[in-house]
C-alpha cells in the first residue's frame, strides 16, 4: 500500500489486447496521472513474460482486461498469484479492467481475490480519480 504518493515512483502494468485501448488508457496513466512508469502487455503470457525477465522490477499495481486471447482474465489473476507467492516479490494490487461489468462478474472478482474492479469504457477524468484512489490504496469497485 503507497501512503505517501510519489507518483514518479509508481509502476503500473496495463494488460490490454484492445491497442486503441493500450493507447488510451497508458496515455492517461502517463499523462494524466503522472506515474513513473507504465508498460503495456496484450496478454497474461507477455505479461508473465516481463515479470519473469524483470524480478527486480515489482509493479505497484497491474490493470488486469478479462477478455485476453488464449486465456481469461481469471486464469491469469491465478497465475499472477502464484508468482508472487513463489518469488517472495511483494504483491501488487491487480485491478480487473474490463467491458465485462455483469454482476456475477464483479462477485467473482471479489470472490477470486481481485483488489478492485473497474469498468469499461470508462470516463478519462473518472479513471484517474479511479487510479488514484487504488494507488492510495483505497479500495475501487466500479463496473458502471
Amino acid at each position: 500500500m503507497i501512503q505517501m504518493l510519489d507518483l514518479q515512483q509508481v509502476s503500473v502494468l496495463l494488460v490490454e489486447d484492445n491497442p486503441d485501448n493500450l493507447f488510451v488508457f497508458s496515455d492517461i496513466l502517463r499523462g494524466d496521472v503522472g506515474v513513473g512508469y507504465c508498460n503495456a502487455r496484450a496478454s497474461g503470457r507477455q505479461l508473465m513474460k516481463w515479470l519473469a525477465d524483470n524480478p527486480s522490477r515489482t509493479p505497484d499495481l497491474i490493470l488486469l482486461d478479462l477478455a485476453l486471447p488464449h486465456e481469461d482474465g481469471f486464469r491469469v489473476h491465478e497465475h499472477l498469484r502464484e508468482f508472487f507467492s513463489t518469488t517472495n516479490q511483494r504483491h501488487p494490487r491487480i485491478v480487473a479492467l474490463t467491458a465485462n461489468c455483469l454482476p456475477e462478474t464483479v462477485a467473482r472478482a471479489r470472490r477470486e481475490g481481485f483488489d478492485g474492479f473497474i469498468g469499461k469504457p470508462i470516463e478519462r477524468s473518472r479513471f484517474v480519480k479511479q487510479i488514484n484512489q487504488i494507488l492510495r490504496g483505497e479500495p475501487v469497485w466500479e463496473p458502471a
